[in-house]
């Protein structure tokens, strides 16, 4: 397939940059897929499209907070986003600004009040923009991202290292649900519930499953490939266990349809989902799923506006069609919604 048919045109303004006051006060375009009728509704009244004995599997993975600012013994500053920490405690991140940046140099991280906190030591690029870092402080590296990071919010929301818009994206930009620490950029299907909203839910007789996707940078990374085959899409971490599996096993043994929140929900479903029988597993996931794929235990979806050419809009045309996709998306330009991570929802039934 080439990868130009996942383009659209999106005007800029459409592109939230702000999340609403209230979570479940976003819009929610419903889409069936079977005819490609679209109603426009909120996500609040998500309830009115759902039956008792419907299953909702959450992915629970929490954002850390990884981007981070530094500066050059000149005073050149630079930005990192912090992927990954190996067993000798040696950073990988992604440093924009580092192009002339030697190995061997030393970086300054300043803390969310712009003092200097500690020293990182330039030991190599990796390529495709990845450094490893060297951290000079006994810290645990939570503990640092809790003194230096930002939210990772994506690079289509414009941020600056405010503390004050840092404070109130900390809170946003995280489901209401994560627990467990490891993902740099949020599962944003599931940031439109509130607790109420949950339990409302949980009153009307649907229930809930948890599994965990630890979003990683690469959910961003366009799809630059002439033929959407040719892509090498990122490896994520992912765990679900025996009482989460159960609870989706049973709503599906009694009819009841199961719903992943989100692409990273949909991704581990269906990479369990391709063992018989269906197990607690862990590990990683390199799962591509592309117009053509066939979906084994996903019935429907709740899901973001994606962008153009990226895997996540590959993942619900291959579920809901892909002319099906570009008429709902159309529609929404239409109708003003708000597009990407603070943006509004789909429901693909």
């Amino acid at each position: 397939m080439k990868t130009e048919k996942l383009n659209y045109d999106l005007p800029s303004e459409l592109i939230a940059q702000q999340p609403l006051t209230v979570r479940s006060e976003s819009r929610l375009l419903v889409l069936n897929r079977s005819g490609g009728d679209i109603i426009d509704s909120r996500f609040s009244s998500l309830g009115d499209f759902l039956a008792p004995g419907d299953c909702l599997v959450l992915n629970d993975t929490k954002v850390v907070p990884a981007r981070f600012f530094a500066r050059r013994s000149s005073g050149a500053r630079l930005e990192g986003l912090f992927l990954t920490e190996n067993a000798d405690g040696v950073w990988t991140a992604y440093l924009k600004g580092a192009r002339k940046v030697k190995p061997g140099e030393q970086l300054y991280l300043k803390d969310r009040q712009k003092a200097d906190f500690c020293v990182a030591v330039l030991l190599e690029k990796a390529g495709e923009g990845k450094c490893r870092l060297e951290l000079k402080t006994g810290v645990q590296t939570d503990a640092v991202l809790e003194r230096i990071g930002f939210p990772p919010l994506p690079p289509y929301i414009k941020r600056d290292d405010d503390p004050a818009l840092a404070a109130e994206d900390k809170q946003r930009y995280q489901t209401v649900y994560a627990s467990k620490a490891g993902a740099v950029a949020a599962p944003t299907a599931g940031l439109h519930f509130t607790e109420k909203l949950i339990e409302q839910l949980k009153q009307a007789g649907v229930c809930f499953a948890l599994a965990t996707l630890h979003v990683g940078a690469g959910t961003f990374k366009p799809v630059t490939a002439e033929n959407l085959e040719d892509h090498q899409i990122h490896r994520e971490r992912f765990s679900i266990d025996e009482e989460n599996i159960r609870r989706i096993m049973t709503a599906k043994d009694k009819g009841g349809r199961i719903i992943p929140v989100g692409t990273t929900s949909t991704r581990v479903l269906e990479t369990v989902a391709s063992e018989s029988p269906i197990k607690a597993t862990s590990g990683t996931t390199e799962l591509f799923i592309t117009p053509g794929y066939k979906f084994k235990i996903a019935d429907a979806m709740i899901t973001n506006f994606h962008l153009p050419k990226s895997t996540l809009l590959a993942l619900v045309a291959a579920f809901a069609g892909l002319r099906n996709i570009l008429a709902a998306y159309n529609h929404a330009i239409e109708q003003r919604y708000r597009f990407y991570s603070y943006g509004d929802a789909m429901l693909i039934i």
